[in-house]
């Protein structure tokens, strides 16, 4: 039979600190001469009672009524007991997972971590400690330093012994635990992984390469399009504070920002054209996309990218404007030696030639300037011809490489008089001045080539 207790049926008792006792630094006790109407020759007086209540003792009975043999009362039986001892134990290489959660129904025991289930699933920990998980359709990929596994979600399988699924067997929260081929990690950098769809990018700084996982369990090393040596100093390299990584919506590209004290780099990743296709200027601590809007952060304070007409400015600073560079190499019949006469290019009109060197070591005159306004007399005409700038002609710009090379020994060269520069292949650097706060495109770059007759 049930029976409800009043708490007016209990006696307690309030035990206060004496404050000398309780302070840190007690006061000297004083005489009751201190007192108003005290008597100097008296016995020194007892010490004040202490003012923080939550110091004090509170006693209370555990009869009722505190009469002799009445009833007693206790606590009753604990629904979760506490170890009186517990000991911490840092399983870095482990995974544990609570009761269910059931917005639907109301049920809520993501607090609860009952000892008598097993509700624990280990990885090897040779291949280093757990930095990510991820969670994709029915399993969860689970990237450790040195390893990438994945594991079922929600059920369990029988494996055959060539490793490929059998059956369902049973039904379990987080499955067996099957590793990804080959001997690559995240090491402890989960801030560079990003997906899209099926893909999952990722650094690995021990080995130096950037990675991609897709949902076949293939890992391929995207760092070698192009750009393994790049990548492969970068990532092990002293000093390296971060390492961000994001999805770019807006360009469909993957964005690595590799970060030091000092310095920093930020490269982009295109699929569709299987290579790393630009740097950038902006040093990010986080980046994401919405829709298909590409969003990074940087001092705490949130940035949208392709919102405004500002092209070359990050974060807000309007005395921190980047140029854009575009750096092309022209090297067609590769076994021949050539002559660059001219340099050509297809795009809008600011754009500049700020370095032109041929595989020779031969140098042309830069800058080469801009297409200007159109002559509007002879004389105009005659100063835009001599002049070393873009021409427009059919929609399209051209100017001519004027050597500046010095004079070799055993070689003769007529200096600025001299058309051209010599050599198997030449990089030209093109630029463009981003204070004009429009967009500028660049679509193709050409040149005129003769062979060389020396």
């Amino acid at each position: 039979m049930a029976a409800t207790l009043e708490l007016k049926y209990f006696n307690s008792y309030w035990l206060k600190k004496i404050s000398s006792v309780v302070d840190a630094n007690p006061q000297p006790i004083k005489p009751y001469d201190s007192v108003p109407g005290g008597n100097a020759n008296a016995t020194p007086a007892v010490p004040p009672y202490g003012n923080d209540n939550a110091t004090d003792w509170f006693i209370e009975e555990s009869r009722i009524r505190g009469g002799y043999n009445n009833t007693s009362t206790d606590i009753g039986v604990k629904a979760h007991i506490v170890e009186d001892n517990p000991n911490n134990q840092n399983r870095f290489n482990t995974l544990i997972y609570s009761g269910v959660f059931n917005s639907r129904t109301g049920v809520n025991q993501t607090n609860e971590f009952s000892v008598g289930e097993d509700i624990t699933r280990g990885v090897d920990p040779a291949h280093g400690q757990i930095m990510k998980l991820y969670a994709e359709d029915t399993n969860l990929i689970i990237f450790q330093e040195d390893k990438v596994n994945k594991a079922l979600i929600d059920k369990d399988a029988i494996y055959t012994a060539e490793g490929q699924p059998l059956t369902a067997s049973g039904r379990m929260i987080v499955g067996q635990i099957v590793p990804y081929k080959g001997k690559y990690g995240i090491a402890q950098d989960p801030f560079s992984f990003a997906v899209y769809g099926y893909r999952k990018y990722f650094t690995d700084r021990r080995r130096g390469c950037v990675l991609r996982l897709t949902t076949g369990g293939e890992i391929v090393e995207i760092s070698g399009y192009g750009m393994q040596d790049f990548f492969r100093d970068k990532l092990t390299q002293n000093g390296i504070t971060n390492i961000v990584g994001g999805w770019d919506n807006h360009t469909k590209n993957y964005i690595l920002s590799i970060q030091t004290a000092s310095d920093y780099d930020t490269a982009s990743f295109d699929e569709t054209v299987q290579g790393w296709t630009s740097f950038f200027d902006f040093k990010p601590s986080f980046m994401f996309s919405l829709t298909s809007t590409f969003f990074s952060t940087n001092s705490g304070k949130l940035y949208s990218h392709y919102g405004s007409s500002a092209h070359g400015r990050f974060y807000d600073a309007p005395n921190n404007i980047f140029p854009s560079t575009v750096k092309v190499i022209l090297n067609g019949s590769p076994s021949t030696v050539k002559v660059f006469k001219t340099i050509n290019y297809e795009g809008n009109n600011d754009w500049t030639v700020s370095s032109v060197v041929a595989s020779s070591g031969d140098i042309a005159q830069v800058p080469i300037a801009k297409y200007g306004n159109v002559p509007t007399s002879l004389v105009a005409l005659e100063n835009e011809m001599f002049t070393n700038k873009f021409k427009r002609k059919e929609n399209k710009y051209f100017a001519n490489l004027i050597n500046t090379s010095p004079v070799t020994p055993g070689e003769i060269l007529f200096g600025a008089s001299m058309t051209g520069v010599k050599g198997f292949f030449t990089t030209f650097e093109f630029s463009l001045d981003n204070s004009i706060n429009q967009k500028r495109e660049l679509f193709a770059v050409s040149s005129d080539t003769v062979e060389s007759s020396y």
